[in-house]
């Protein structure tokens, strides 16, 4: 008998308490909640169309900006190119922080009280954002001593290539086989940039014992005579080492040139190509 009782107290309660939760629900006035929704989905769409329409137009004037810069500037091209891309970069996440900053206003996030919680975002500044600091840190002073410029050659660390981009946060760097490398600025500790200075080109031709030197040297001498003339990047003229050894042991007829950076290549291999044509022609005998 008592536990019949207990069942039913227990039985009424509950039913009594569906029914309260059956009528808040069908209290709420969902059209309201809908309308609700949508208003916000809208301004959602607005904001995102503003915001994108607002990048879209300042990396337009940045870009113009730059380009009637360019024509009156003594600055380098690489150090301009530089600049430019750091502009957009910071336009492009200051945008991005004041569009996320209005999503979350909307959806009724605190931002203002969650930035004045100090002691929370110091917290968080200290655990989880020391690798981005330490990119931003470095990134400055690698733009402050103007350690790389985009459209430098350079090497950081095991990898070489050209500078494409530089982030406050990233450095972007084209391998020659054209593999994009995305380096932290905290991991740049050594640079070596092959940009800079007037660039040195050696040249070696093998030879042996029995090759007539003097016949040799006119040749080259010839070759030179010719071809100085058609490469304003050469600063001196080449300069003839003659006979030595190199790294290999091997004997060898050395000529070094010294030329404008980013030219090497180039100017390697039209001497190399005129040095054994000329030196094939004369049919001297060079190491077999």
């Amino acid at each position: 008998m008592v536990q019949q009782i207990i069942l039913a107290t227990l039985n009424s309660k509950l039913t009594q308490q569906v029914q309260n939760f059956s009528g808040s629900f069908t209290k709420l006035n969902w059209e309201s909640i809908g309308e609700n929704i949508a208003s916000r989905f809208l301004i959602l769409i607005t904001i995102t169309i503003v915001f994108g329409l607002i990048i879209w137009l300042g990396r337009v004037a940045i870009n113009r900006a730059f380009k009637r810069y360019k024509s009156r500037t003594n600055l380098t091209t690489n150090r301009t190119n530089t600049i430019h891309t750091l502009s957009l970069n910071i336009f492009r996440y200051t945008c991005l922080f004041f569009y996320l900053y209005a999503i979350l206003s909307l959806i009724g996030v605190p931002v203002g009280t969650l930035i004045a919680g100090a002691g929370i975002f110091s917290i968080a500044l200290g655990l989880g954002a020391q690798g981005f600091v330490n990119d931003v840190v470095t990134g400055f002073f690698i733009l402050l001593e103007q350690q790389l410029d985009v459209g430098d050659t350079v090497s950081i660390g095991t990898i070489k290539g050209t500078v494409t981009a530089l982030g406050i946060r990233t450095t972007q760097v084209t391998s020659p086989d054209g593999t994009l490398n995305f380096i932290p600025n905290r991991n740049i500790t050594i640079v070596s940039n092959y940009s800079r200075n007037n660039m040195r080109v050696q040249i070696d031709i093998k030879i042996d014992t029995t090759t007539p030197l003097d016949q040799l040297k006119n040749q080259i001498e010839q070759v030179n005579k010719r071809l100085v003339p058609q490469f304003s990047e050469l600063q001196p003229d080449p300069e003839i080492i003659g006979p030595t050894l190199n790294q290999d042991g091997v004997l060898v007829y050395r000529i070094i040139i010294m030329t404008a950076n980013g030219t090497q290549e180039k100017i390697r291999s039209a001497f190399l190509t005129a040095y054994l044509s000329s030196i094939r022609q004369a049919h001297i005998n060079l190491m077999t």
